[in-house]
């Protein structure tokens, strides 16, 4: 018999070659699709809500297939688990019951997770699959916390032997985990001592640190509460006046004492004297002051309605200042505030803003004038009506803003072009 070569036997064949092609390039159209994922860490804040992305490129309908969000770290390490659409609650770990669903129409391929109520525990690394086609994708889930407090600052102790003061600065709802430095006048890292570090419950940290600091150039400090990975800070300034150095820099107690009964004496014999001076340096003063207070008052700050002062201040491109301000100094009794120029060079004013905040009160604000220039070395003070006579450089008035003990008083200083100088006082005495 003869072997067929005609046309019988060629037709199957190229049947059959037909077919494998197709079967190839369908098999090999499917390998190229791709899980994508986000190649940068997703930040959520706790409490919100957040989505992690991952979806097939090219598109392909997965509805009818199983896949998966897991965390390598966990066990059982299932977040969600798709098999036929739908969620496998028992396999699922417990801390996400009720907090996880798919976000994307995962007929186009798109089966990115959505994340209800974030809370620290779920910082992690996740990963998408789908074990039909052997893809995954990870993505990087960080938490970070929105409610971190402002620091507050306390005196702690005395170091009579230095004359020097132990402040002590506490701040809490901090995650992940801050930093505490210490800052002088000038911008110069204190040398502080260890941070003491508490973690809550709530998986919330609570950082507390101490610095002990002696009589400066300006006597300003600052404590600085910051996450240099995510860009968050939280910072107090506080003005120690020199007087508070002084009193509590002698070590000779006993001496104190009776200088003390001394005094009480000498209190009984002259205060019918000091009572009659008082009279005529008011009378007098009252004379020398009426035509400056004329001019002054009318510069009186008044209350701006419109500005409402924050307790938060993210470290952003509005509030990292390229400009040098200037040393913002607070009376205790709340009679003055004081600008001081410690710089070599001229600053100018014209057009900035000196918004203040005592406690939760309103603000009140003050423009300076488009000529204003504050030379180096030189101050300028804003003081309450009839007060500071005796001072050769005031001539602005300021609101009597009757401070007390524990009193936080928030200062902004806004340059022209829109920089925030920000402080925030706490009244020590």
């Amino acid at each position: 018999m003869l072997p067929m070569t005609g046309p019988g036997l060629q037709s199957p064949l190229r049947t059959i070659s037909v077919l494998l092609v197709h079967f190839l390039l369908a098999h090999l159209c499917r390998g190229q699709s791709q899980l994508i994922g986000s190649p940068q860490p997703i930040v959520a804040t706790i409490g919100a809500d957040i989505i992690l992305p991952c979806h097939l490129e090219p598109a392909v309908d997965v509805t009818a297939k199983t896949f998966e969000w897991t965390r390598p770290d966990l066990n059982p390490g299932f977040v969600y688990l798709w098999p036929a659409g739908q969620d496998f609650v028992n396999v699922k770990n417990p801390a996400y019951k009720g907090r996880t669903l798919i976000a994307g129409e995962v007929k186009h391929g798109n089966i990115s997770l959505k994340l209800s109520k974030v809370k620290p525990s779920d910082e992690g690394r996740y990963r998408c699959y789908i074990p039909d086609l052997t893809v995954d994708s990870f993505t990087e889930l960080v938490v970070v916390s929105d409610t971190a407090s402002l620091p507050d600052i306390s005196l702690s102790g005395i170091d009579r032997n230095r004359g020097a003061l132990i402040l002590n600065c506490d701040s809490n709802s901090w995650y992940p985990e801050p930093e505490v430095v210490w800052l002088d006048g000038e911008g110069n890292l204190l040398s502080a001592g260890p941070t003491e570090t508490v973690r809550g419950p709530d998986d919330l940290y609570t950082v507390s640190s101490r610095v002990t600091v002696e009589k400066r150039h300006s006597n300003n400090f600052t404590c600085r509460v910051q996450q240099k990975g995510i860009n968050q800070t939280r910072e107090t300034h506080i003005y120690v006046i020199d007087d508070f150095f002084e009193i509590h820099s002698s070590s000779a107690v006993p001496i104190i004492v009776g200088l003390v009964v001394c005094l009480a004496v000498c209190i009984v014999c002259n205060l019918l004297l000091v009572f009659f001076v008082l009279k005529i340096k008011k009378s007098h003063g009252e004379k020398n002051c009426s035509k400056e207070n004329i001019t002054a008052e009318r510069e009186t700050l008044m209350t701006d309605r419109t500005v409402k002062s924050k307790r938060q201040s993210y470290t952003s491109s509005a509030s990292q200042s390229s400009t040098t301000a200037p040393v913002v100094e607070v009376d205790l009794r709340g009679k003055y505030i004081r600008l001081r120029n410690w710089s070599n060079e001229e600053q100018q004013l014209g057009g900035w803003r000196l918004e203040v905040q005592l406690n939760e009160t309103e603000s009140i604000t003050h423009t300076f004038e488009n000529s204003f220039i504050l030379q180096a070395g030189n101050t300028v003070t804003l003081r309450a009506p009839g007060y500071g006579c005796r001072y050769d450089d005031i001539d602005l008035v300021w609101k009597d803003l009757k401070l007390s003990p524990g009193d936080i008083l928030q200062v902004a200083l806004i340059s022209s072009t829109g920089d925030i100088h920000h402080n925030s006082y706490q009244i020590i005495y």
